[in-house]
């Protein structure tokens, strides 16, 4: 089955498209990534985006305003893709569609809002779609993240020695694989959506650009001291957040304002690296497999490289995955196993009662594809 993966993430800064041929031989899955890219945001998404996102408030209108935006923006990326991965012929669009609302109480996630209408995207390219893949996963009694999980466990199956992989986009989580144990995953805490929200109310740019600014500053330890306090930290795995939590009010609380820019930054960086190393710490891993726009930063990736070590911290490139499209092409695989009737999640990964089919159905102009019986994977190969 040739897929397409959609995908925009608590960073907001561009809708993911990647593209694979997807086929199974008994247990083991096999993916040949046919291409991938990055699509910039219109402007009239980025604004409606803002005006819903925590802490904002909001309407039914704007909700609805950006259900459509959103799954219309979603559309256009799905038939460029089309034509320039896929030759002009793919089978099932995967949309994540855009998280404005991941309901989290203490331990327990209670609902999650993923908007982007898919029916504007089996209009404009007649594909059978799967989207809302989170909320089954939250009905089971899980976290309904980090979705990703499911296919961490399949690429990093079969290795001698505990694993982990690391996703740092807005949030930063983790999947731990060990030989003889079931996996393990969960939210570490933020990446970049604090690094983002910081830069952008002192500087207007969107992010620190190769992490310069962070890289001139020095930690400021009382405030890093705040902000390691949350209690978010000490909750057990499954946990999830997002940024109904982190962002830039809660910066200021802790008394962000009092921290001059480059010096802020740099202790942004040392509070992702710090969490990330403490929720790692008890899992004895040897090898860290990074991907997300976090990889992009050589100030973070230095810093969780000194606070990791002696593990060794690599990125997913190695693998065949660009760290840029690796939740885009997980998205994929998400998608494939649903056409296929198989289960896309890991109950020990996010805490739900069983394993479950995810996401809603969108018939395109042929219906849904029709995919015979199939094995679960316990193995992932890319070619």
């Amino acid at each position: 089955m040739r897929v397409i993966g959609l995908m925009s993430g608590t960073s907001i800064d561009g809708i993911d498209a990647a593209a694979a041929d997807l086929r199974l031989d008994d247990d083991l899955l096999v993916l040949q990534p046919l291409g991938a890219f990055t699509a910039p945001l219109p402007a009239e998404y980025r604004e409606l985006v803002a005006a819903v996102l925590p802490p904002a408030t909001t309407t039914a209108e704007a909700v609805c305003r950006l259900d459509t935006a959103v799954g219309q923006a979603f559309a256009e990326v799905a038939a460029r893709a089309v034509d320039e991965l896929c030759d002009g012929r793919a089978d099932l669009v995967v949309s994540h569609g855009q998280t404005v609302h991941h309901w989290v109480d203490g331990p327990t996630a209670r609902g999650t809002l993923q908007l982007g209408q898919p029916a504007w995207i089996a209009e404009r390219t007649g594909l059978p779609v799967v989207a809302d893949l989170r909320p089954r996963d939250v009905a089971a009694g899980g976290q309904g993240a980090p979705l990703v999980s499911a296919v961490d466990v399949l690429l990093l199956s079969g290795r001698p020695a505990p694993a982990a992989a690391l996703n740092l986009g807005g949030i930063a989580n983790v999947t731990v694989v060990a030989p003889g144990r079931e996996p393990v995953a969960f939210d570490t805490g933020p990446a970049n959506v604090l690094l983002d929200a910081a830069v952008t109310a002192r500087t207007g740019a969107p992010h620190d650009a190769d992490g310069a600014l962070a890289a001139r500053g020095h930690v400021h330890e009382e405030l890093l001291a705040r902000l390691l306090a949350d209690p978010f930290y000490a909750l057990p795995p499954p946990r999830t957040t997002g940024r109904e939590r982190f962002h830039l009010p809660y910066l200021q609380e802790a008394g962000a304002d009092d921290v001059g820019t480059p010096d802020l930054l740099a202790t942004l960086v040392a509070l992702t690296a710090r969490t990330v190393s403490a929720a790692l710490a008890r899992y004895g891993v040897g090898e860290v497999v990074a991907a997300g726009g976090g990889t992009r930063n050589p100030t973070l990736m230095a810093a969780l490289a000194a606070q990791l070590a002696p593990a060794r911290l690599r990125t997913t490139d190695g693998l065949g995955l660009p760290v840029d499209a690796k939740e885009a092409y997980a998205f994929c695989v998400l998608g494939f196993l649903t056409a296929h009737g198989l289960p896309g999640t890991v109950p020990a990964c996010t805490g739900a009662r069983g394993p479950r089919i995810l996401g809603s159905l969108t018939p395109g102009m042929a219906g849904f594809p029709a995919a015979g019986a199939a094995t679960p994977p316990t193995r992932m190969v890319i070619t």
